[in-house]
Parts: structure tokens; C-alpha cells; sequence
């Protein structure tokens, strides 16, 4: 007899289209890893925290910078958006374009329209206890 009678819940194995990824309140580009909570949909009136990383690089020395950055934003509760600049060259330019520098590379903070800076800067804000100023949250 024809019926639901399949696995039910959010981890079925079938294949087709229609299960909900992620609850609705985080875009499907952004993994849940990105410091979104649940609930922070309702914040994005809102400025909106941005990290332009990129999955595909071959430098070391901007992965371990992008990992730093996300780890103690993470660690401080402080709610981003993930932006992968590696999957669509418009995300690169919009990061070159908000930070004033054309050959700007990841990681780049970005709070709204407001640039917050690089990782250098980042490190430095970290380091003398400013980073709600730099992010401009405070």
C-alpha cells in the first residue's frame, strides 16, 4: 500500500529535492559553523558582521588567518556571515571594493556598509582588548 513509510526526519537518505539543510533563518551558503545562531535571522535589519574568506587556496598563511579569525569570533559569541569569495568573482570584487584596496585577500572584516579591516588589524584589536570597536559593534 502506497504511504509514508519511508525514514522520517531531518537525515533522510533519499534522494530529490524538499528537505529543509538548514533552519530557514541561515542561508544555505552559510554553514552552521559560521557563527550564526539559530535565531539570527530577526537581527538582519541590523549591520551584519561579514568574513570574505575563501575555501580554495594554497596559501597556509590565509587558511591559519581565516581559521584564527572565525575560532575567536566563535569563542566570543559574536554572530557572522561567512562570505566564500572562492564562489563567484562579484564576492572578490565586493571585498576589494569595501576594503579600498584592489588587490585586498582574505580574510577582510566587513560590519554593514562599514570596513573593519584586515587580519593584521584584526590581530591588534584582539590583542589590546578593542575588538567591539573594531568590529564596530560597541
Amino acid at each position: 500500500m502506497p504511504g509514508p513509510a519511508g525514514p522520517i526526519g531531518p537525515r533522510s537518505h533519499m534522494q530529490g529535492g524538499g528537505g529543509a539543510a538548514a533552519p530557514p533563518s541561515i542561508p544555505p551558503s552559510v554553514p552552521p559553523s559560521a557563527g550564526l545562531s539559530a535565531g539570527s535571522g530577526r537581527d538582519r535589519t541590523m549591520s551584519t558582521l561579514k568574513v570574505y574568506s575563501t575555501s580554495v587556496t594554497g596559501s597556509r598563511e590565509i587558511k591559519s588567518q581565516q581559521s584564527e579569525v572565525t575560532r575567536i569570533l566563535d569563542g566570543k559569541n559574536i554572530k557572522y556571515e561567512l562570505v566564500d569569495i572562492s564562489q563567484d568573482n562579484a564576492l572578490r570584487e565586493e571585498m576589494r571594493a569595501k576594503a579600498g584596496n584592489p588587490k585586498a585577500i582574505p580574510p577582510q572584516i566587513v560590519n554593514g556598509d562599514q570596513y573593519c579591516g584586515d587580519y593584521e588589524l584584526f590581530v591588534e584589536a584582539v590583542e589590546q582588548n578593542t575588538l567591539q570597536e573594531f568590529l564596530k559593534l560597541a
